[in-house]
């Protein structure tokens, strides 16, 4: 099995989720976790009667994987017992996937942290308001850049990854990847357009996340547009010579060869 292949059930999970969405009230307790490489961010609530999960939610910001293991794992403690929910592990969750790809098991472990987040805060009389909200939630219709660095950001931070842009002119000729972050990455992305031919935006999204103005100019451009694709590794010997995508609506990965990766940040 190729790393990028993904079982159908994990593929329905990630297409269908469920369980999607907060739950409040006074027996509500809730768990969050991120990774800092990946930039999966997990949110679980648990509702809780007499020492059992009565209902579960989720909030995830991450990869198609993290939204199936979350999906998942709220399918499988729901009406479980607290105890027998700090029991689930990964591996459970994976399996109950059937499988994930080796690259991708570090996702299904945070649905197991989260869920064990939750428990520990409701034990420990953590309200969910207690909790810093200041991580982004997964949203289908939004599109945020995560607060955490893509793989391989900082490495190549000022060797091909900008953060901003001074020097349009300095892009002349190059291939150049631009990250959706609203209005302003599109507006760069036609700027630099201006100078080399070979501009690609990307977003997570079905389409474009700005106003109808700025979208029409953006169609009518050279830009090439990448829907519902996620940055996963930006690569290079020094400086960037390619990048890692994941196709969200395929569940594949795939290269692609670039000279400059823009981040807005």
């Amino acid at each position: 099995m190729k790393s990028t292949q993904y079982s159908e059930k994990t593929l329905d999970h990630f297409r269908n989720p469920r369980n999607v969405g907060t739950l409040e009230g006074k027996n509500v307790a809730k768990g969050r976790v991120g990774n800092p490489v990946c930039g999966d961010l997990m949110d679980i609530y648990i509702e809780v009667e007499e020492d059992h999960i009565k209902d579960i939610k989720f909030q995830t910001f991450g990869c198609g994987s993290a939204v199936a293991t979350s999906s998942m794992i709220t399918e499988l403690v729901k009406g479980m017992s607290l105890d027998d929910a700090m029991k689930v592990t990964k591996q459970d969750v994976a399996g109950a996937l059937d499988g994930l790809p080796p690259i991708k098991m570090h996702c299904s472990n945070l649905a197991a942290d989260a869920l064990h987040e939750a428990i520990k805060n409701w034990r420990e009389g953590v309200a969910p308001s207690e909790i810093s909200d200041v991580l982004p939630m997964y949203v289908k219709d939004t599109c945020t850049v995560p607060n955490a660095p893509y793989a391989g950001e900082n490495e190549f931070l000022g060797k091909g990854v900008y953060n901003n842009v001074s020097d349009p002119e300095g892009f002349r000729d190059k291939r150049v990847l631009i990250i959706d972050n609203g209005d302003a990455s599109v507006d760069l992305a036609m700027e630099l357009e201006k100078h080399t031919g070979r501009v690609i935006y990307m977003t997570p999204l079905k389409e474009a996340s700005v106003d109808s103005g700025i979208k029409k100019k953006l169609l009518k451009s050279d830009v090439k547009l990448l829907f519902e694709s996620q940055l996963m590794q930006i690569d290079g010997e020094g400086e960037v010579e390619k990048v890692r995508i994941n196709d969200l609506n395929e569940n594949q990965e795939y290269e692609l060869f670039m000279d400059a990766v823009v981040i807005p940040r």
